[in-house]
């Protein structure tokens, strides 16, 4: 059994809005797609127990039935996020300063809370100078993460974005372009990241790797296995994890995919911040 009382009655409600959302016609946002993945989001971010209880769901004991199911809306979640990221890209970059107007886009609370949290991690691991150059694996048409990072806490490093979407890159530089700093500093590769050498990764200090790379937990571990060959010793890695429920929504990364790596800290939000933060050093 992976739960009993309310987390059973947490895995029926995802059963059902699963349901619904896989029957959908179209993933492309609209009010009733908004409102199923926003109750979505709502049951897989419960309340936690009081310690030292554990979650109301322990993923890894899952009925197989329930698993696949898992796996399965993890990958219509990653779409429904990468059409909503592209449309909401497209609204912001209609306004002559996009970057005065990012408050349009529903979840830019959360992604303040995330990379504040991001941030103040990795402040106590790294050298006393701010890093010189970051890499952000998977930034997609509405970088948030990079796009923050860079205005708020890190404001003379310079970015490297990677995505294998040249639409999602297109419309990225289009919100950056009227800003001369930010677009000086950040750069938008169309690639995927397992074809970028060690020529380009042992560059960076700090390599972020986004939730939705690697949906699977074989191409998440075999990303994560290519970063360990090609970045440099001595530089830090980045994961967005889930911990729970909210591995619902998005893939969990554990200590066995890192190996290699040293995992220096391992943080489980308990707010409305979905995403854990795993942060590791090769």
């Amino acid at each position: 059994m992976c739960c009993d009382g309310e987390g059973l009655l947490l895995v029926q409600k995802v059963s059902e809005l699963y349901h619904k959302i896989s029957t959908l016609q179209s993933l492309q946002p609209s009010k009733h797609v908004n409102s199923l993945f926003s109750q979505l989001v709502l049951t897989c971010t419960p309340p936690p127990p009081p310690p030292p209880s554990p979650p109301l769901i322990d993923i890894s004991k899952l009925s197989s039935t329930v698993q696949t199911m898992r796996s399965h809306l993890i990958k219509l979640c990653g779409q429904a996020e990468g059409l909503l990221e592209h449309h909401y890209s497209t609204i912001l970059a209609s306004h002559q300063n996009p970057l005065d107007h990012l408050s349009l886009f529903p979840y830019y609370s959360n992604y303040l809370k995330l990379t504040h949290l991001e941030f103040s991690i990795l402040t106590r691991y790294i050298s006393p100078a701010l890093p010189s150059k970051v890499a952000f694996i998977g930034s997609g048409a509405l970088p948030f993460s990079s796009i923050i990072m860079a205005l708020k806490y890190l404001p003379t490093t310079e970015f490297h974005n990677f995505d294998v979407d040249s639409s999602a890159n297109a419309k990225a530089t289009m919100l950056v372009a009227s800003d001369v700093d930010l677009s000086r500093r950040m750069t938008f590769h169309t690639t995927d990241i397992m074809d970028v050498t060690s020529d380009m990764l042992r560059e960076f200090e700090v390599v972020f790797l986004a939730a939705l790379v690697g949906m699977e937990k074989e191409e998440k571990v075999k990303v994560i296995e290519h970063l360990r060959k090609n970045m440099t010793s001595g530089s830090l890695l980045m994961l967005r994890s889930a911990y729970g429920a909210r591995a619902f929504l998005y893939p969990v990364v554990e200590a066995s995919d890192l190996r290699g790596f040293e995992i220096l800290t391992t943080f489980h939000p308990t707010d409305d911040v979905v995403n854990s933060i795993v942060l590791a050093r090769l």
